[in-house]
């Protein structure tokens, strides 16, 4: 028997929460119900969910605060937020704290499915071919998009070494096939986040910054905007 995919949803309206977990589980989700903050936390660390769904305004502890301290330790299991917030501020905090996505009430449970399906579709990702080129030089430092970590190209430890998540490692890979040329935003947003919209769009502007603060340190090595078309990513090509 196929294992079932396992959500963590974390509401703090109680005909909400159960609301959303019945019809998960009729769509054949397994899914654990937290009614807040530290609850959703204790229930984390039991450990073997594919998928996180927090609400953002929960009592003892919001869904920004639990989702930067799940950040801190696991930077792979996708998170969507569920909010009645739809201020600008919010979603960009919401994307700095570490959310694959953002989902404004009232929303339909149609579109919950699709964004669920949409998220867990890019996390999982497709295996690369063997002979399909993962390291990438850049400066003193080797990305290796395989392993998604960037580190010192000699091999040694360093400070800087990091391990990337799956939406940085996508979009660094992207810079790399194209270092020295434009790539476009449109390319990168539909590429990395399925669709070009104003939301991703931000989001993806959270990620640049991120991986231009990686790649500070590295001499010759720095990813420029573009005015009106997307990002350059400059460095030598070996």
């Amino acid at each position: 028997m196929e294992k079932k995919t396992r959500l963590l949803l974390c509401e703090d309206d109680q005909n909400l929460g159960s609301l959303l977990a019945q019809y998960l589980k009729a769509k054949d989700y397994e899914v654990e119900l937290s009614k807040n903050g530290e609850d959703g936390w204790k229930n984390y660390r039991k450990g073997g969910f594919d998928l996180l769904l927090l609400d953002v305004m929960m009592p003892i502890k919001d869904g920004f605060t639990l989702a930067r301290q799940i950040r801190e330790k696991d930077m792979d299991t996708p998170i969507i937020f569920l909010t009645a917030k739809n201020m600008k501020r919010d979603t960009l905090e919401g994307f700095e704290s570490g959310a694959d996505d953002y989902l404004t009430k009232p929303f339909s449970m149609e579109e919950l499915l699709l964004r669920i399906s949409a998220v867990l579709k890019r996390s999982r990702g497709v295996p690369a071919p063997e002979k399909e080129v993962t390291a990438f030089p850049l400066g003193q430092m080797i990305f290796d998009s395989r392993k998604q970590m960037l580190c010192r190209a000699d091999g040694r430890p360093s400070e800087m070494d990091r391990t990337l998540t799956t939406k940085e490692t996508d979009l660094l890979r992207l810079l790399c096939e194209q270092r020295n040329t434009i790539l476009l935003r449109s390319k990168a947003l539909e590429g990395v986040w399925g669709e070009d919209n104003y939301f991703n769009g931000r989001s993806m502007d959270v990620y640049i910054a991120k991986l231009r603060k990686y790649l500070a340190d590295e001499p010759g090595v720095e990813i420029v905007n573009v005015h009106g078309k997307g990002f350059r990513l400059v460095a030598p090509e070996k």
